[in-house]
């Protein structure tokens, strides 16, 4: 049900990926009576579904888009299985030491509920969330608008509001910035809103490279993710591609100095895959070409804050940044964008109930969103800052607490709802 606000409400969204159209569909069922402009650099006709970049979501992903009718089950591969290992030699002592396998396995059927989340491509993801959002602004053409192929170069802040810069000034109460990149690039260019003083970053020295592999067996929805002496090593499972042939989308985690990965060729990288996985994956057949991208932690300490570092004096602070603009992880627990989904409704949510109160809704969600952000931010990053660690039994000790994990059903099975829905 739709609640609305006292007051009409001005929203500028920068950035329709995910996060923003997300964001700005949510808002615009949900506050009926609010101005909502999307804006992004893209052209309006870029085929947005030929995409290929994997993402994975969390079962509370999957229903929030399935909230906004934007969900393509079709072109999803449900995850029904998450089978987490330490590899050996350090994984075989251990369980010859404890007589218990180093590994977790969190299964759908277990937590009664029928997937723990999904793969999509990206392209799969957005053009049904985008298609919805401009049937809902071509139906309300005076309250929704769309601002495609006219970047913002620059948010101004107001005595009681904030500036958007995308050629023409425009005025709003608040201003969404769901716009992210690569670690590398930095999440929050300058213009965007500087918050350089007020975040956490780190360069954990490590290189994600992704790609695809074919599998010899086919997965049955199990995503496969594997402790290194190097790094994390996933497996997403994906559809099987048209000739039938099973498939998974591959991260691999290593360290940049130390890198096993750049100077193979793909027959060479098949080969050390093959010795990674446990006898469960089967063996992997072919690999296609991999890309790399930086791995650091670039977060915001908090999500709500000025446009600049020259806000008049008294101005409140009215820019809210959600998704890659306000945590960038390392993705050895696959949660940066269930991350920004959750932000976003809550952020819609504070709003809806919050009626005129513009303030004091965004106190709330900062208030609401800061266990969730915090636990997992915290989490991600004690897991990829101890894969740098050098200390003697480092991995015995990831080993021997995902046995414990195995053994302990009370607490496997709170893991599992903190994976698929966060924390509440």
């Amino acid at each position: 049900m739709s609640l609305a606000v006292s007051t009409p409400l001005s929203i500028a969204v920068v950035g329709a990926g995910p996060v923003g159209l997300s964001l700005a569909l949510h808002a615009a069922q949900q506050l009926p009576r609010a101005q909502v402009t999307l804006h992004d650099a893209r052209p309006a006709e870029l085929d947005v579904s030929r995409d290929p970049r994997i993402l994975a979501l969390s079962l509370g992903s999957v229903q929030l888009l399935q909230r906004l009718a934007a969900f393509d089950a079709g072109a999803a591969q449900p995850i029904l299985e998450v089978h987490v290992s330490q590899q050996p030699p350090t994984g075989a002592a251990l369980a010859r030491l404890v007589g218990a396998e180093p590994e977790l396995r969190i299964r759908a059927q277990d937590e009664h509920v029928p997937m723990l989340g999904a793969v999509l491509a990206h392209g799969r993801i957005v053009a049904p969330l985008q298609a919805a959002w401009l049937a809902a602004a071509k139906r309300e053409p005076d309250r929704l608008h769309t601002r495609f192929a006219a970047p913002v170069r620059a948010l101004k802040d107001l005595e009681a509001g904030v500036e958007v810069d995308a050629g023409i000034a425009e005025a709003h109460d608040l201003v969404v910035v769901a716009e992210g990149g690569v670690f590398a690039s930095d999440a929050t260019r300058d213009g965007l809103g500087d918050t350089r003083s007020g975040r956490w970053r780190h360069d954990y020295r490590q290189t994600g490279w992704v790609g695809q592999v074919t599998l010899e067996r086919p997965h049955g929805g199990t995503a496969y993710e594997r402790f290194t002496r190097h790094g994390p090593v996933a497996l997403l499972p994906l559809p099987a591609d048209d000739s039938g042939a099973a498939r998974a989308a591959l991260v691999w985690c290593v360290p940049v100095d130390e890198d096993p990965v750049r100077e193979l060729d793909a027959t060479q990288r098949l080969a050390v895959l093959n010795t990674i996985f446990p006898a469960a994956v089967g063996r992997l057949l072919a690999i296609s070409p991999l890309q790399s991208f930086a791995l650091g932690l670039n977060a915001q300490r908090s999500l709500v804050g000025h446009a600049g570092q020259a806000a008049p004096h008294g101005a409140p602070r009215r820019v809210v940044r959600i998704g890659n603009a306000a945590q960038m992880l390392h993705p050895v627990a696959g949660q940066g964008l269930n991350l920004g989904l959750r932000d976003a409704f809550e952020l819609v949510r504070a709003l809806a109930v919050g009626g005129a109160d513009i303030d004091a809704a965004l106190r709330r969600v900062e208030w609401r969103r800061a266990p969730d952000r915090l636990s997992m931010i915290a989490a991600t990053d004690f897991l990829a800052r101890s894969f740098t660690w050098v200390l003697p039994g480092g991995g015995a000790a990831r080993g021997l607490g995902l046995a414990a994990l195995q053994a302990l059903r009370p607490v496997k099975s709170l893991l599992a709802r903190q994976m698929m829905y966060g924390s509440r």
